[in-house]
């Protein structure tokens, strides 16, 4: 069943994590250019923001494809723009399924795929790559619905790009396309064997608590949603994933590590100083 963690591979590698790699930017092209694994075993997680044109998404995952040994992609916000500059023109749950196609034809696991075990040293674990958006929930400090939070943003001028490229369709907002997911992805996180634990891959943070530290609290509201504040503890994470915050760090939530794996845009990563090591230790290899 999909989702049951019925797909075991025994691997002897280590699992790693990265996102938001943004690969229109030369700068990271070349990192990405220097992203290899450390054994033929290692898997990779890539939690979304590859790119905003669907070739140049094809052309990144089919590149690490080919030096890992299991590639497992989310989709960032990035990945649904229907940006006028790329000639694949689909909108909403079309583009999202024929980016599900695409890593298919590549051999990279999708959040419509079985989850994969991972056999770390501690035993077998789920890693599960989701896929569930966000309902502005995470509304801006002071502000009670949906409308008035938004309000606050635009008279700021801090206002995500998905409201003018990120096409909800079929759904009549983003709001209802999150719930759809949700539903879809709680189903199949409670069928999976409570003997095992998981690793849970998103694109967007699972709690609100990682937003606390943007610089402009408004943008919050794009990234999660209030209904997954307990899904690490409730799908026994060892370990969450995300990006979207360009803020990479560890932090711990109810005795679960959250972990920030995101590269970032390069004036981002250029601040941080030295050279940009974005691949981040989830389990197994070496500390």
């Amino acid at each position: 069943m999909p989702g049951a963690g019925g797909r075991i591979e025994r691997v002897t590698g280590a699992l790693f994590a990265v996102s938001d790699l943004h690969v229109s930017y030369a700068e990271n092209r070349q990192v990405v250019d220097g992203l290899h694994p450390g054994s033929a075993d290692d898997w990779l997680i890539v939690a979304g923001d590859v790119g905003e044109h669907f070739g140049a998404v094809e052309r990144t995952l089919r590149q690490l494809r080919e030096r890992f040994a299991t590639v497992i992609w989310a989709p960032g916000n990035h990945e649904l723009w229907t940006h006028p500059a790329d000639p694949v023109t689909l909108r909403g749950r079309d583009r999202y399924e024929a980016l599900v196609r695409m890593c298919r034809d590549l051999g990279v696991l999708t959040p419509e795929d079985d989850y994969p075990v991972f056999h770390s040293a501690d035993g077998p674990v789920v890693v599960a790559p989701l896929f569930v958006l966000y309902d502005y929930s995470f509304r801006a400090p002071g502000t009670n619905t949906k409308e008035e939070s938004l309000r606050r943003a635009y008279d700021v001028g801090v206002v995500c790009t998905d409201e003018m490229l990120l096409h909800p369709d079929p759904y009549p907002d983003r709001e209802s396309w999150c719930w759809a997911r949700l539903a879809e992805t709680e189903r199949r996180l409670a069928a999976i064997d409570p003997a095992l634990s998981t690793v849970l891959a998103s694109h967007w943070p699972l709690v609100r608590q990682p937003t606390d530290i943007l610089r402009y609290p408004e943008f919050a509201q794009w990234c999660g949603t209030e209904r997954t504040a307990d899904w690490h503890v409730r799908y026994r994470a060892v370990a969450a994933v995300y990006g979207h915050l360009h803020i990479p760090r560890t932090t711990g939530y109810d005795g679960v590590r959250f972990e920030e794996v995101s590269l970032g845009y390069p004036r981002e990563w250029r601040r941080r100083g030295g050279e940009p090591r974005p691949m981040r230790l989830i389990l197994g290899g070496k500390g």
